[in-house]
């Protein structure tokens, strides 16, 4: 794909009506892409020639172990000290333009599809050398060691370079890219493309201890949050608390995808 789904930004005309699909709950939230306009965004502290849309922070008693931004940087923009928390990991997925990402002594130019992990304590920046925006989703997570395990490495891929892997029993009309090796306790929390060829579904109500942040890249579906269908399309942005229960029927012509935020590979913790 040449660009992924992206906050639209602008301003409705006056004669559009405030009602929409946007809706938070004790178990879940949805931030339509009708709703991520201007107004909504903000200037971080570092950044330059940047705006970034904040669709999810830890909030006690919902989500809580993670911020997901979708942030677009003008000609000239962006960061030499991007990230405020040195125990903060990050993926960044690039959506829109080409972006340049610098992690260490290496230089990565990133175009759509592009995907890159950057552990805790890791010096990075992001540049846009382009005379066009760019757009990014950025995911940040606070490492938890693991004893015997050392943190995972910096590493930068595209989706293409990235098999889906089907589901059992689905025909390939379920799959996921997986871009951390799941079987690898090093990382934890990974950041997915969970796809649907029209008519595929996820055939149960999935209920379990991680927490989602799911951004529609691609396609439509009507997803089941807790107890309630709801339709959602590119650019619209989910976001589940533990157990609540979720499912999804893709609709229309083209995959629905989307990027899958989730914790794994931790014990729990016993102390609020």
């Amino acid at each position: 794909m040449t660009s992924y789904a992206f906050p639209p930004g602008g301003l409705p005309d006056q004669d559009v009506s405030p009602e929409g699909r946007a809706v938070f709950t004790t178990a879940y939230a949805v931030l339509p892409a009708a709703t991520m306009r201007d107004i909504v965004t903000s200037l971080l502290p570092g950044w330059t020639g940047t705006r970034a849309w904040i669709l999810a922070r830890p909030l006690t008693g919902f989500a809580e172990t993670f911020a997901q931004y979708a942030i677009e940087l003008a000609p000239g923009g962006g960061s030499d000290t991007p990230e405020p928390d040195p125990d903060a990991q990050a993926v960044l997925f690039a959506a829109q333009g080409q972006p340049r990402l610098t992690i260490g002594d290496e230089t990565h130019d990133l175009s759509p599809g592009s995907y890159a992990y950057i552990p805790a304590r890791t010096r990075w920046t992001l540049r846009n050398p382009t005379d066009a925006p760019c757009g990014l989703h950025w995911i940040r997570k606070r490492f938890v060691p693991a004893e015997g395990l050392e943190p995972p490495a910096a590493f930068v891929t595209h989706d293409s370079e990235v098999q889906a892997v089907a589901m059992p029993g689905t025909n390939g009309v379920w799959a996921t890219q997986r871009f951390a090796d799941p079987a690898d306790l090093r990382f934890d929390f990974h950041v997915n493309i969970v796809s649907f060829e029209p008519g595929g579904r996820i055939p149960f109500a999935e209920t379990h201890v991680m927490e989602h942040g799911l951004y529609v890249l691609q396609g439509e579906a009507d997803y089941l949050l807790n107890d309630t269908w709801v339709p959602v399309g590119p650019g619209d942005f989910m976001w589940l608390r533990a157990f609540c229960p979720q499912a999804c029927i893709a609709k229309g012509s083209e995959p629905f995808r989307y990027l899958l935020y989730k914790d794994v590979n931790r014990h729990p913790e016993l102390v609020l």
